[in-house]
């Protein structure tokens, strides 16, 4: 317990720590936006191609349960295989 209160004190007091570098940008780079702009009027670097990145996101988390699935399907049909063998070692009926 003391660890963990030793790691959390040591996270706030490196959260809080306020030095008057980190809140300045680097010479050389434009002027921070303040306020609502519209979109249209960014410059093209200050797009981000929402749509596209929004559907490439969903894409790949289709991906990825569908493959979860297919593979949760094979493992259990493999289960079932040495199932049914040991069923036909034993002599037992397990259906």
């Amino acid at each position: 317990m003391k660890t963990f209160t030793f790691g959390f004190l040591v996270l706030l007091f490196l959260t809080s720590f306020d030095h008057p570098a980190l809140g300045q940008q680097p010479p050389g780079s434009p002027p921070q936006i303040e306020g609502f702009v519209p979109v249209d009027t960014l410059p093209p670097t200050e797009q981000l191609p929402a749509a596209r990145l929004l559907i490439v996101a969903y894409a790949f988390v289709w991906v990825v349960a569908f493959g979860y699935m297919w593979s949760l399907w094979r493992r259990l049909g493999k289960v079932e295989g040495e199932l049914q063998q040991l069923a036909k070692r034993t002599g037992a009926n397990i259906r």
